[in-house]
């Protein structure tokens, strides 16, 4: 594609950091990878931040370390990836399906409806790296008990009022996947907490359930991080605030260019949040046939994501309790993602406006 759906940032001092730590011949949860946490503790506003091998590990040890049991009741919206599932059915688990609204996050005026004396905790997913409305879910949480988990795999660096995402909830968890605003160049995932107790006993679950070499404390798994891509994600880490003001610069050129053009629906901003679009995501008619003119002029879209949650197969083929979500079912069949990443032209978004009204017109 001429203009990418997104693109990964490389340049000489990431290549150098990565030789320096190949040089090191120390490749496992060494220096780079407990600088790494210190940097995005203090970035997202936190006291820890534990490494994994990726978002969908760290968050299955999260729910071990909390010890959630078969039978439990996590809520979490459908429209999301299907890794953000993944780990409360893994661990026995079941993931109670919401709608979303029209920021496409969680529809919190349906938690309370939604809650059992099975009820443990809360998943709200920040989409598409917007916020979802943390306020009404940590008074939720706080006034039942309930842990909440942020969903922050999309959302780095995003803020509610000032303060970072992964820094409100109980757990915060980040992914690295290489379309992220924040990568490691591949997978790879971090939980944040202010929770000493449970930052430890994942660091133990993570690897083979020790603190001392030869001890085992509990049975554990080997999800670790690496040397490399830590030094990776450091040198990431420090253009991430200068990345997100570029994204941000560049849905301001498609707002002012898409804002009275009626066959495109833009995303809302809800007050109080400062979104950091890891995606730019419209709602449009003849979603294919845009696609396919889009793509056959050199730029790249997606549909993130076209089957939701609660319809996969997996799931249905696990429960019968299948929930209508009128909101989510509407707008899977309308939403495109459209090209965004830090380094994407101003004279590139007037190309996609551009083939974008010829389709219609």
């Amino acid at each position: 594609m001429n203009i990418p759906l997104s693109r990964v940032y490389i340049d000489d001092a990431i290549k150098q950091r990565i030789l320096a730590a190949v040089d090191s011949q120390n490749y496992i949860l060494g220096k780079e990878c407990d600088a790494f946490e210190k940097e995005l503790a203090a970035h997202t506003g936190v006291k820890h931040c534990v490494l994994s091998s990726s978002w969908t590990a760290a968050v299955h040890l999260l729910l071990l370390a909390l010890k959630i049991k078969p039978g439990d009741e996590i809520l979490v919206p459908s429209h999301t990836a299907f890794p953000s599932i993944e780990p409360i059915i893994h661990v026995g688990a079941k993931p109670i399906f919401m709608d979303v609204d029209e920021s496409y996050t969680m529809d919190v005026n349906q938690i309370e409806a939604h809650l059992t004396p099975r009820t443990v905790g809360i998943m709200p997913v920040h989409l598409y790296g917007h916020p979802a409305d943390i306020v009404r879910v940590k008074a939720i949480a706080q006034k039942r008990g309930l842990f909440w988990i942020e969903d922050c795999a999309q959302a780095h660096g995003a803020t509610w009022n000032g303060g970072k995402v992964g820094s409100h909830g109980t757990f915060g968890a980040f992914s690295f996947f290489p379309s992220k605003n924040l990568t490691v160049f591949g997978d790879g995932g971090c939980i944040t907490t202010n929770d000493p107790a449970i930052a430890d006993r994942i660091r133990m679950l993570r690897n083979h359930g020790r603190k001392d070499k030869y001890i085992h404390e509990l049975v554990g798994f080997n999800l670790r991080f690496n040397e490399i891509q830590a030094a990776v994600g450091r040198e990431q880490l420090k253009h991430l605030d200068d990345f997100n003001a570029k994204r941000r610069q560049a849905v301001a050129w498609y707002r002012e260019r898409l804002r009275d053009f009626h066959p495109v629906k833009l995303p809302i901003v809800r007050e109080g949040c400062e979104p950091v679009y890891h995606m730019f995501v419209v709602q449009v008619e003849n979603r294919e046939g845009l696609a396919k003119h889009l793509k056959e002029k050199g730029i790249g879209t997606g549909v993130h994501y076209p089957v939701p949650n609660h319809k996969q197969p997996a799931i249905t083929a696990l429960y019968s309790d299948i929930p209508k979500l009128p909101v989510t079912e509407r707008i899977v069949d309308r939403i495109l993602s459209l090209p965004i990443f830090p380094a994407l032209k101003e004279e590139e978004v007037d190309r996609v406006c551009q083939e974008i009204k010829s389709f219609y017109s």
